[in-house]
């Protein structure tokens, strides 16, 4: 009889195990009680955001995946609690370095660019909002992104109002061996950054805010075409936003800030099946 295709969900199981496998122990400690993996733990929690869905919406669906259970070695499912107390239990720094992993799946060209944009800490209707009268605070995202490939390389989030200008210089530092070509916009124009990025041996690209007749004949001689691909930032942005939602479900920041980053995973393993 002849094997079924693989879907696009079980390529990527089967990718996101691989790197959660290369990432984290099969345990956390060696006190838990061996029941289920953490690396099956990670690739669970891409798949409910991959699906854009709640802990029990998974479950619910696992029920009826039995190729996706063979694939994690599953004989039985967690609870919906379970699979919370595992997402509160892995630090940040473990979601950073799958993301980073991550990258390795797509040919990426040194291209990056760099973006910001607002996700809402709530969900709440634009009408409801404008009728109670209500401000939504909202977390600032800034990626990094390759321009060919749209591969995240790298978030940043904040709580605060901080200027693109002193985000910046965070991600040049602990992505340099990534990036050969930096891409930004005029809120990006700062001598600082301009000076770390070609320490780092970046070649930055970044418009400068025109105040005299010089800086638009500087302007004038950026390359329209490879500066045209910042673009590629604001498309990243929107697919997530458009795929996942423009708003995260936690209510605590840490919880937040996460969710955001395994958003970012999820987006390059779709990426690269």
């Amino acid at each position: 009889m002849k094997a079924l295709p693989k879907s696009q969900i079980l390529r990527f199981t089967e990718k996101a195990i691989h790197l959660a496998r290369r990432a984290v122990s099969r345990y956390s400690s060696k006190f838990s009680k061996h029941r289920y993996t953490l690396p099956q733990h990670v690739v669970l929690l891409c798949l409910k955001v991959r699906k854009n869905t709640t802990y029990r919406g998974l479950l619910d669906e696992l029920i009826e995946m039995p190729r996706i259970r063979r694939v994690l070695g599953l004989t039985e499912l967690p609870t919906a609690s379970t699979l919370c107390k595992a997402f509160n239990r892995l630090d940040m720094a473990v979601w950073r370095i799958i993301l980073t992993l991550s990258v390795t799946l797509l040919p990426t060209s040194g291209v990056v660019g760099v973006d910001a944009s607002g996700f809402d800490r709530s969900h709440a209707s634009k009408h409801y909002t404008k009728r109670a009268e209500l401000t939504i605070q909202q977390l600032k995202v800034t990626l990094l992104v390759d321009a060919k490939v749209n591969a995240i390389l790298d978030l940043h989030v904040t709580t605060t109002r901080k200027h693109d200008s002193q985000i910046a210089p965070s991600l040049i530092k602990r992505n340099p061996e990534c990036i050969d070509i930096l891409l930004g916009d005029k809120g990006y124009d700062d001598q600082k950054i301009r000076r770390l990025a070609r320490q780092h041996e970046v070649r930055p690209l970044i418009k400068h805010r025109e105040f005299t007749s010089l800086h638009k004949a500087w302007n004038a001689r950026l390359d329209a075409d490879l500066y045209g691909q910042r673009s590629q930032s604001e498309t990243v942005n929107s697919t997530l936003k458009r795929k996942y939602g423009a708003f995260v479900r936690s209510r605590r920041w840490w919880k937040q800030f996460r969710e955001l980053a395994l958003r970012c995973l999820v987006h390059n393993i779709n990426r690269s099946l």
